[in-house]
């Protein structure tokens, strides 16, 4: 796809938006189901994934772990805004590599210490790119993505999560 295209794609929805804010909203699902075990499946749009315990929590490690699974949601949605990006920009890119890794100290998950934190620590990402544009320009396209990465400013501006239960 070309900028042009991607262009003529995106302007009825920009232009929908614009008109109609309320449009723009879209609500998305996700649901998980116990199975035996510690373990729970889930349905997405390519299938339905087992997750369970990382190792370091007493897993196997033959089941989807969710940390893993976030990490992959973030470099997988800055990937997708990596090359909408640089489509947008005329620029095609030779590399476009993202890689994620996080670090979690699995003592809080697991209550072995209360100033252990609960999920991660640090994360870190690293866009490995090159392509027919100059540094300046390949770096503007790395922040664009950024700015423009769903999951990437979720974790950033940390969203208000409610948590009911029907018991």
């Amino acid at each position: 796809m070309d900028a042009e295209s991607l262009k003529a794609l995106q302007a009825p929805l920009k232009a929908q938006y614009r008109e109609a804010p309320d449009a723009a909203v879209i609500t998305l699902h996700a649901e998980s189901n116990g199975i035996d075990g510690v373990a729970c499946k889930l349905s997405t749009s390519k299938g339905v994934i087992e997750a369970g315990l990382h190792p370091a929590t007493g897993g196997s490690g033959t089941q989807a772990c969710s940390g893993d699974m976030l990490l992959e949601a973030l470099v997988a949605c800055a990937g997708v805004t990596l090359q909408a990006v640089s489509t947008a920009f005329g620029v095609t890119l030779t590399k476009s590599i993202i890689r994620a890794e996080g670090d979690l100290d699995f003592r809080g998950t697991l209550g072995v210490a209360k100033d252990a934190p609960v999920g991660f620590r640090d994360i870190r990402i690293v866009f490995d790119i090159a392509g027919d544009a100059p540094p300046e320009t390949l770096q503007k396209i790395v922040s664009t993505s950024e700015r423009y990465c769903v999951v990437l400013q979720t974790l950033n501006q940390r969203p208000n999560i409610t948590v009911e239960s029907t018991i």
